[in-house]
């Protein structure tokens, strides 16, 4: 046979790409095959045996068909590209998905296309459900959450959410995966086609999920509608919402639907109703209309009716094989559960292993210490018996030496029991010497007081004789001189001269006397106020050199008792502290005045020798002549002072 008779016999083929919701074929077709060929050779090549809620859908002048079974492939409507491309979609949708798809590859289809719808915004959304749809997405896409290998920003390359939604809300992308992260662990344990499954019930529930919209027009006013067509019958929609249709006509309700051209007829069952006519504008849109109504209507039937033999050898097959992968997965999660067991018992053990190793190294340098504590504790206890040795020796030492300074200590307290008693004494003796100086002040005032009155009465005294003497002149010139001529002798005359003059005398005499007197007592109370004043200022030096003493020997004591005497604690050498020595201040008492006190008192003192001598002792001085001047005065005042004054004035008188 000739090359150009096998040329004539090879068929001639066209080539078609389909594109499923999860990959992309393509096809060498014969020319002569029909739809029927092409989608059962795209539904082997799948796996579908639930071929009956899909087609092949193409587009044709902004609109879209779906090719017909019964035609050839080029004879339809077809694009005349080169291949020739045609979507593999459900063309009819299940009333419950839970009991009509089977497969789980018509499941896993289904999921795919309503998840496209709703990113898309051809089935209405609301946030929430949306967020919760995208946590079952999540879980089929990437199985149960783990929070290690999840981590945050592993959901930013995924399309979970629906433009409108993403645009409602003020949040962020992080906001939004955060959101659907926290729905998403809850769904652990969930294998992929329950969570697929899980998805397609609640997008079912959504008024606009399996619904294919037409516009229409109601009369010929043209009144816009939509036409809605879906597994439960025939809506009329608003054009502005597609939620909620103005009028419904279930299948059951349905008894013929029919068009002619453009014309579109709903015939219902009950024969009282009206007929529902509407207009189209393209007479390919009343036939796309019609063979998806009479597919729905075919299916809506079918569903009320007892399943055939191969659907019901695809339930059994299903079930038995969701009862296998039930089981596998239950294997799968215990030996899962057992294998992270055992990891976890390992890494105990291991751990467990380096804990033990820690510790055996541990012990191993412990003991390596103890037993260089050991030697070392030997050698300290050599070192503590020798040391022990030379502190007995050394406390006999201490001890003899203690003794021997408490003999001086009580030698020395009771040389400092006579100091401190000569102190005493000392100051008893300044004490009482300076309550004499001040008594002896008080009376010094007084005979001051005294004296300057005596003065006050001698010159008033005077003063009356000198008036007495005035006025009584001429008498006694005229009547007593020659009665005193004729009858006194002249012995007499001149014993009264005598006795007039030696009053005179006498009180001269005394003053003066009384005056020396008074200074030569003074002298000799200053002299003894001196001796005495030295006495106290030796005795003062000798109390602070015996105290200076007594401190040196307290602190040599202290050396020597903490030279001697120390104790071994805890391995170290304890040595005592001597107390703080602190010397004491010698006060006087509290009777005598202060120095500011005598200097304020008497301004004319002077520091002699640290203490104010000089006014007090003249003071003294002064109080011992007033007092000694005062007693005299006394004296004289007592035995008439004032009559030798008037008769030594009458005398002086008479002698003028």
């Amino acid at each position: 046979m000739s090359i150009l008779g096998l040329k004539k016999k090879q068929p001639k083929t066209f080539k078609v790409k389909v594109i499923t919701m999860d990959a992309e074929m393509e096809f060498s077709c014969e020319v002569k095959w029909k739809g029927k060929d092409l989608f059962d050779l795209v539904c082997r090549t799948v796996g579908l045996r639930e071929t009956w809620f899909f087609g092949l859908r193409y587009t044709v002048k902004d609109t879209y068909a779906w090719l017909k079974p019964d035609k050839r492939v080029l004879d339809q409507e077809v694009p005349k590209d080169s291949p020739i491309t045609f979507h593999f979609l459900a063309k009819f949708f299940p009333e419950k998905v839970e009991e009509e798809l089977v497969q789980e590859i018509t499941q896993h289809l289904f999921f795919l296309q309503v998840k496209k719808q709703i990113l898309d915004e051809e089935i209405f959304c609301s946030p929430e459900a949306s967020v919760l749809l995208a946590s079952y997405a999540v879980q089929a896409k990437y199985g149960d959450y783990d929070p290690n290998f999840h981590k945050p920003g592993f959901l930013a390359q995924d399309e979970l959410l629906p433009k409108t939604v993403l645009m409602q809300y003020q949040m962020t992308a992080d906001m939004w995966e955060e959101k659907i992260s926290a729905w998403y662990a809850e769904h652990h344990g969930i294998a992929r086609d329950e969570a697929e499954m899980e998805y397609l019930k609640i997008a079912q529930d959504l008024e606009m999920y399996g619904v294919s919209y037409y516009d229409i027009t109601q009369n010929k006013r043209d009144t816009d509608l939509l036409l809605g067509v879906d597994a439960q019958g025939l809506h009329i929609y608003s054009p502005n919402s597609k939620l909620s249709p103005n009028k419904s006509f279930p299948w059951s309700g349905i008894r013929n639907i029919s068009y002619s051209e453009k014309e579109f007829t709903i015939k219902p069952l009950d024969k009282k109703k009206d007929v529902f006519k509407f207009y189209s504008s393209q007479l390919r849109v009343n036939k796309l209309i019609l063979q998806l109504c009479i597919g729905n209507h075919d299916l809506f039937m079918r569903r009320r009716k007892v399943d055939s033999i191969e659907v019901q050898q695809m339930k059994a097959q299903a079930k038995e094989e969701k009862a296998r992968k039930k089981m596998e997965r239950q294997i799968l999660a215990r030996e899962k559960q057992m294998r992270e067991e055992a990891e976890r018992a390992k890494e105990e053990m291991e751990r467990r292993l380096f804990q033990l190793q820690d510790e055996a190294r541990l012990a191993n340098e412990a003991l390596l210490r103890s037993e260089e504590t050991a030697d070392l504790l030997a050698e300290k206890a050599q070192i503590a018996e020798e040391e022990a040795k030379l502190l007995a020796h050394k406390a006999a030492e201490a001890e003899q030496e203690r003794q021997r300074l408490e003999v001086n200590a009580m030698k020395t307290k009771e040389e400092k029991r006579l100091m401190e008693q000569k102190m005493r004494e000392a100051e008893q003796l300044a004490v009482k010497l300076v309550e004499q100086s001040e008594r002896r002040l008080k009376e010094a005032d007084h005979l001051k007081q005294d004296l300057s009155e005596a003065k006050d009465a001698e010159r008033r005294a005077k003063q009356k004789l000198l008036e007495i003497t005035k006025t009584t002149y001429p008498l006694i010139a005229a009547y007593s001189a020659p009665a005193a001529t004729a009858a006194a002798p002249p012995e007499a005359d001149s014993a009264y001269a005598a006795a007039s003059s030696s009053r005179l005398d006498f009180k001269d005499s005394d003053m003066k006397r009384l005056s020396m007197e008074i200074e030569r007592e003074r002298l000799e109370y200053m002299e003894k106020s001196k001796h005495l004043q030295d006495q106290l200022k030796e005795l003062k030096s000798e109390i602070e050199s015996l105290k200076l003493e007594e401190q040196q020997q307290q602190q040599q004591q202290q050396q020597r008792r903490a030279s001697a005497t120390y104790a071994l604690r805890d391995g170290r050498a304890y040595v005592p502290q001597a107390p703080e020595i602190r010397p004491t201040r010698l006060r006087w008492p509290s009777s005598t005045r202060s120095e500011d006190e005598e200097r304020r008192r008497d301004p004319r003192g002077r520091l002699q020798d640290g203490r104010l001598l000089d006014a007090r002792d003249g003071i003294a001085a002064d109080a011992l002549q007033a007092d000694r001047f005062g007693s005299s005065s006394r004296r004289s005042l007592g035995r008439g002072a004032c009559a030798p004054a008037l008769v030594g004035a009458a005398d002086f008188g008479r002698r003028v």
